[in-house]
């Protein structure tokens, strides 16, 4: 992993994203020329011309700032979960959250949780069960962070992210820091209308109190059949494709006999249909190519085009 040199030996004709990032006034830290292999959960991906950690707000305005002024890409992500890169990488910004967005408070009395969106959903569940409110059962055992949650809307067509969201903070070129009410949010299956630009900084999560053994049981429950129906042991990115109204995408693909369908180190989980895994030394280009096979023959069999639910990142 390459860092940014100090600010003393910054290039002479640096450009202002440079100046910006070789500063010692900035809070956070650059990687130049970063593979993405190592930051998403398909570890696959290739060099980032940038892989930037944003500690505070400030900095994050600094960096979508000067890359709107300077026309340079940027994208945020959370903890790659839900992400394939290319084996090219990146020509940009990958820009992360760190510090002042993983913190977390609880308002037992009001059944509030304020979370940064760099907090682990994992941790913001369990805060949850420790607090005795029930509403995040659903997402136990889900990876990724808060932000990439709430971006996705993650969870089922039953129970999802933004029916517990009570406003969500956004940090923006355009608009600066804004306060939205949930309300204002067109919360639909894995989709938000959150604007493309606007960076999650933080999300207030409303809950009832509840037995705390009811909730217990409800997260095992969960839990259990999460272990049972799906790959955790390989690499992957969860599911691929989102399901058609009214139809599961892993039964079709099941019943298109495209388990176990393999393209170099990718293949159709045994598991689950919906999902793709890394077998080892899987390029991004192979999972992309499986991807593709995997449609053309539902929209063979069904008539129906998936869409996919994995984030595509350089293609």
């Amino acid at each position: 992993m390459q860092h940014r040199p100090s600010s003393a030996s910054a290039p002479k004709h640096a450009d202002p994203l440079q100046r910006l990032l070789l500063s010692d006034a900035f809070d956070g830290e650059a990687c130049i020329k970063e593979p993405m292999a190592r930051h998403t959960s398909y570890r696959i991906g290739g060099p980032a011309d940038y892989y930037v950690r944003a500690d505070s707000p400030s900095s994050v305005r600094d960096i979508v700032t000067t890359c709107a002024e300077e026309d340079v890409p940027w994208v945020i992500v959370g903890r790659g979960t839900n992400l394939l890169v290319s084996d090219e990488g990146f020509r940009g910004v990958i820009l992360t959250l760190g510090r002042d967005f993983k913190r977390m408070a609880c308002d037992w009395g009001e059944g509030r949780i304020t979370a940064g969106a760099a907090v682990m959903l994992s941790a913001l569940v369990q805060e949850a069960m420790r607090q005795e409110l029930t509403g995040l059962e659903f997402a136990v055992g889900t990876p990724g962070s808060v932000g990439g949650a709430v971006r996705m809307n993650a969870g089922s067509r039953d129970e999802w992210m933004g029916s517990v969201i009570s406003s969500i903070v956004t940090i923006s070129a355009r608009r600066g820091i804004e306060r939205i009410p949930a309300a204002d949010i067109a919360w639909g299956y894995r989709t938000t209308d959150i604007p493309s630009d606007a960076i999650i900084a933080e999300c207030e999560v409303s809950m009832k109190a509840s037995d705390p053994f009811f909730i217990r049981g409800r997260m095992e429950a969960n839990l259990a059949r999460r272990k049972k129906s799906q790959p955790l042991g390989l690499p992957s990115c969860g599911s691929v494709f989102k399901n058609p109204e009214g139809a599961s995408a892993a039964k079709m693909i099941q019943e298109a006999g495209l388990k176990g369908t393999r393209i170099g180190g990718a293949q159709v989980s045994d598991v689950h249909g919906n999902f793709i895994v890394n077998t080892g030394g899987a390029r991004a280009e192979d999972v992309r190519a499986l991807m593709e096979l995997v449609r053309s023959e539902v929209q063979r069999a069904y008539g129906i085009t998936l869409q996919p639910e994995v984030r595509l990142l350089g293609f």
